[in-house]
């Protein structure tokens, strides 16, 4: 299966292909109202897809530092790391292709998170709009890749998942 955002230019696709790197990422479930089981989304300028906020760690920071640094680049909302949903490596599931031809295996650490303020973007051409969803009703394309994710978040293990 290939996802893709359907114009004309180069897009992020999912289920790549013989990976060129190995990256460590982070990403996270931020419930806005728990309880309603919603939870907050952004839809990306790469290729037009909702999906969890996240990105790659940078050297020098924790994976939880990373995670809050993603979310709020991208989102304006400000977050506190809660526990570790699970970790994601299967290359069938975890090759991306960006639109530079880069072929990236992310090995994704995804954790439950709940949103403590909130500001401006840093990142801003990186998303094209946010929203709080509940989690019985995503918007449409939703990154394929992070469905298992969510699906994993909503069972609410203790332990994390291993994929």
């Amino acid at each position: 299966m290939n996802e893709a955002a359907g114009s004309a230019r180069a897009t992020t696709r999912y289920f790549a292909k013989d990976p060129q790197e190995l990256r460590l990422s982070v990403s996270a479930v931020v419930w806005g109202d728990r309880q309603r089981r919603e939870l907050l989304l952004m839809r990306r300028s790469d290729n037009g897809h909702w999906g969890l906020p996240g990105g790659y760690v940078e050297v020098g920071e924790s994976v939880s530092e990373a995670a809050a640094r993603e979310v709020f680049e991208e989102t304006g909302v400000r977050i506190e790391v809660g526990r570790l949903i699970g970790v994601y490596s299967e290359p069938e599931r975890q090759v991306i292709e960006y639109p530079d031809g880069a072929r990236v295996q992310a090995v994704n650490l995804c954790f439950e998170a709940r949103g403590v303020g909130s500001g401006e973007p840093t990142t801003p051409e990186e998303t094209l709009e946010t929203g709080y969803f509940p989690a019985d009703g995503l918007p449409e394309p939703f990154v394929a890749i992070h469905a298992v994710r969510l699906d994993d978040a909503l069972a609410g293990s203790p332990q994390a998942a291993v994929r």
